[in-house]
């Protein structure tokens, strides 16, 4: 069974989501937290595999407890909650390394979907939504941009495009099929780029190739 936590003020949400959650079989609902110092405290002593936690909580808001959660080694996989017009929040939480996002309309099948591929190590990287959240609120200031263009500069020429797809929101299967790749090959691709720039997971990569401009 995957353990997940749900933070968010709004007992409906939890209650929904909860719902949903544990219909799909293979997924419990460990806890419900109403803000972010509950979430904080709540994982620490659930220890789920997973957190939801939405961007915007009275008291301790969800950004501030990502970066409490996401600061301690061995931690729960993070997705933040969130409509439409909070997405500059998610943004700045997936720089601090949680792992993707879901929209609170998400579909029930598409929600539990996320989950497993969340606690199974990979990072939400939807086309059709991430790219264009990130697209849109990346800080693409000159000296931001340039700095990512010089971290990006070390990268091999197959390295990038490897990154280029990845940032489009393909998964290792597509751009193996695009680049005319093993999916082994771009795994391990995909695995020393992470390693080369110091990043923690698919959607940082994709954050600073938007910040380059070069998606």
């Amino acid at each position: 069974m995957i353990r997940v936590l749900v933070a968010d003020d709004e007992e409906l949400v939890r209650s929904g989501l909860r719902l949903i959650l544990e219909a799909a079989g293979d997924i419990a609902v460990v806890g419900e937290a109403r803000d972010g110092a509950e979430a904080v405290s709540a994982a620490e002593r659930l220890r789920p595999e997973v957190v939801l936690m939405d961007v915007r909580m009275p008291g301790t808001d969800g950004l501030s407890a990502a970066a409490r959660l996401l600061a301690a080694p061995g931690g729960p996989k993070l997705v933040m909650l969130t409509t439409f017009d909070l997405d500059e929040y998610v943004h700045e939480a997936l720089r601090l390394g949680a792992v993707g996002f879901l929209l609170k309309d998400t579909p029930p099948r598409e929600l539990a979907a996320a989950v497993r591929t969340v606690a199974a190590g990979q990072a939400m990287l939807s086309p059709s939504v991430t790219r264009r959240l990130i697209a849109s609120y990346a800080d693409r200031a000159p000296s931001r941009a340039e700095t990512a263009r010089r971290r990006l500069a070390a990268l091999t020429g197959r390295e990038e495009d490897v990154i280029r797809a990845l940032a489009r929101g393909l998964s290792n299967a597509e751009i193996g099929r695009e680049l005319r790749l093993s999916e082994a090959t771009v795994k391990a691709h995909v695995s020393r780029v992470l390693a080369k720039l110091g990043l923690a997971n698919r959607v940082q990569a994709a954050i600073l190739v938007h910040d380059a401009d070069l998606a």
